[in-house]
């Protein structure tokens, strides 16, 4: 080979060695860049409490309610480790249940039972254990059922849910007392300040819910709440006998609630990548008023840091698919209702009279409040 052409292919290799190189330095500094920024943005976390307050068959719907939201956040991509159920777990063993180890939270839905983690059953469905895991409370849960809380950090999400029963300043709880409005929001408000969450997205679904968060601290934190009621009204069931749609005629009780059917379905048929927290209030409060004539249907409410509203739904529950088959519709269309206060409250209510009026003490009802209360004492005693 020519003295020229020997000059030739050792330049092109010098060439060729440094830009490969310098190719490499650069995807190198760009890849440790990347490293570096998501590192600096510290991608958040998903978590999820969810808590059915209630036991009992007749009311099968607040367990399937929780049931229908684990597999909405379990599609949208949260993992196991990172929720956290609690609930009796009482109906898909009963005896009254017509299909044995199913739920089910629509007529024509498919089973929500299954895969549900039993975190929390029973007696340790108490409101001291909502409040510890919520608050993260490792040591305070050791050797109480699976252990698991709310670990989130400063930069991480938390859909915080709950169904059952209520009254003014309360959410009822299957075993023990009451779970307390100030109690509830204190550890809330605890666990922002010491930053246990970057933000907390709470759904309420019980009577007079919107008594729980009003005049609450939750100014300066990022935390946003929805009601299905407002503070003086009953929320209400669906899919309950005699109505349309019915549940199967096997069943004698309601299937779900009306907000949070409303909500989950909405879930399950959204684009959650797209549609915000407030699109998906309108959408909710709209169908839970009946649309909009608020007969048989309640005051779906907001609260907290609305500037989270603008946020997609999924950046709280996942932006994975919905549950296909758990519920049907969308949160736009009518829906036959009763309230809960006519569903099953009568038994329970009148059973823990006494109780409500000593709470009604402690959380310092207004008088006005409390004929609101005494009158649905008197109304409940003439249900048939």
């Amino acid at each position: 080979m020519a003295p020229s052409a020997v000059l030739l292919v050792a330049s092109m290799t010098l060439l060729a060695a440094t830009f490969g190189s310098a190719h490499r330095l650069s995807l190198n500094l760009q890849l440790g860049g990347e490293e570096a920024s998501r590192a600096e943005k510290k991608v958040p976390r998903q978590w999820a409490l969810l808590v059915a307050g209630s036991g009992g068959w007749g009311n099968y719907r607040h367990q399937a309610d929780v049931c229908h939201a684990y597999q909405v956040l379990r599609r949208g991509g949260l993992k196991d480790e990172h929720i956290v159920v609690m609930m009796a777990d009482d109906i898909a063993g009963s005896p009254m249940n017509p299909h044995p180890g199913q739920i089910f939270n629509h007529p024509d839905g498919k089973d929500v039972y299954s895969g549900v983690p039993k975190d929390y059953t029973g007696t340790d469905v108490n409101a001291a254990n909502v409040l510890k895991v919520l608050a993260g409370d490792a040591e305070g849960m050791l050797g109480v059922g699976s252990g698991k809380v709310i670990a989130s950090g400063p930069h991480d999400t938390v859909f915080f849910y709950f169904a059952d029963h209520g009254a003014p300043g309360i959410l009822g709880m299957p075993f023990g007392p009451f779970l307390y409005a100030n109690d509830l929001v204190d550890t809330l408000t605890n666990k922002s300040d010491s930053g246990g969450f970057g933000e907390l997205v709470a759904y309420i679904e019980a009577c007079e819910s919107g008594s729980i968060f009003q005049g609450m601290r939750l100014k300066g934190r990022s935390i946003y709440a929805t009601t299905a009621a407002n503070a003086r009204e009953s929320s209400w069931g669906t899919y309950c006998p005699g109505m349309a749609p019915s549940p199967p005629p096997e069943f004698s009780t309601c299937l779900g609630d009306l907000y949070s059917v409303a909500f989950l379905e909405d879930d399950d048929a959204a684009d959650r990548r797209k549609e915000t927290l407030q699109e998906q209030f309108e959408r909710v409060r709209y169908r839970t008023s009946n649309n909009g004539t608020f007969s048989q249907g309640s005051h779906v409410l907001q609260f907290g840091d609305l500037h989270m509203a603008a946020e997609p739904v999924g950046r709280y529950i996942g932006f994975g698919s919905g549950v296909s088959g758990a519920g049907h519709g969308s949160s736009s269309g009518g829906i036959n209702s009763v309230p809960q206060s006519l569903s099953d409250w009568r038994d329970w209510y009148l059973s823990r009279r006494t109780e409500l009026l000593e709470i009604g003490a402690e959380v310092t009802l207004t008088r006005e409040s409390e004929e609101h209360v005494e009158q649905r004492d008197a109304e409940l005693l003439y249900m048939t």
